[in-house]
């Protein structure tokens, strides 16, 4: 899934792309308005975060230009601008959420959750399967969310492919390789611990007893197995 990130300050657009390459979107990083919307015509994003503030064209502006092209597509606003009567402007224009500066890693991410939640319903093609289960675990994909019981657990966009990526493989050993190729593309240039830091947070979420886990299950010297 595609994010276009519009925003001139390069610390803090080095900082969301950072965060949403963790969840597992391919970013599309501009530094201003006139660059979002170049962006925004070329490669067709699925969804929109726009500084307001931003030399060439100010985020309303791109906005407005935006839902001349695409009244459907996700947009959200992430400014300093907080007083009440920007956030109604934004949300006016059609922005679907204003975050406002600064802000927290945990918030951009449930906000980012739930605008995908609705790109991904607005599809009704949620991924290769609506929803299926991996032993005691039901997982939504179209959600981004997993539950057992009455226990509901929130995922990640790169969660989903990785639980979707087992449960086509039952009883495989998957290496390294084929995890990354999967689930980060066969672009991506992995450190040496990416994978490991993954699945050991992903088991936290998802396993009843993370330190024995009974669903992605370590192959040493070879990679990862879910059992079936």
């Amino acid at each position: 899934m595609k994010v276009l990130v519009a925003e001139d300050d390069e610390l803090t657009r080095d900082g969301l792309v950072e965060i949403l390459e963790a969840e597992g979107y391919q970013v599309l990083a501009a530094a201003d308005g006139a660059e979002a919307l170049a962006l925004f015509d070329s490669e067709k994003p699925d969804f929109v975060c726009l500084d307001v503030m931003m030399p060439e064209a100010s985020g309303f502006d791109v906005c407005k230009a935006i839902r001349t092209r695409d009244e459907r597509v996700p947009l959200v606003f992430i400014s300093a601008k907080s007083e009440e009567i920007d956030k109604v402007l934004g949300l006016e224009l059609g922005a679907d959420d204003f975050i406002v500066k600064p802000f927290g890693v945990k918030e951009v991410v449930a906000r980012i959750r739930a605008v995908t939640r609705r790109c991904l319903a607005a599809r009704k093609q949620p991924g290769p399967e609506t929803r299926f289960t991996l032993g005691d675990l039901e997982v939504l994909p179209g959600q981004l969310r997993a539950r057992r019981g009455e226990d509901v657990i929130d995922l990640s966009l790169r969660e989903v492919c990785l639980l979707e990526l087992f449960h086509r493989n039952p009883g495989r050993v998957l290496d390294r390789n084929t995890i990354f190729n999967a689930c980060w593309g066969i672009d991506y240039l992995p450190s040496s611990r990416t994978l490991d830091q993954h699945i050991s947070r992903l088991r936290k979420r998802i396993e009843p007893d993370p330190a024995n886990p009974a669903i992605i299950r370590t192959v040493h010297g070879a990679g990862y197995r879910y059992e079936g």
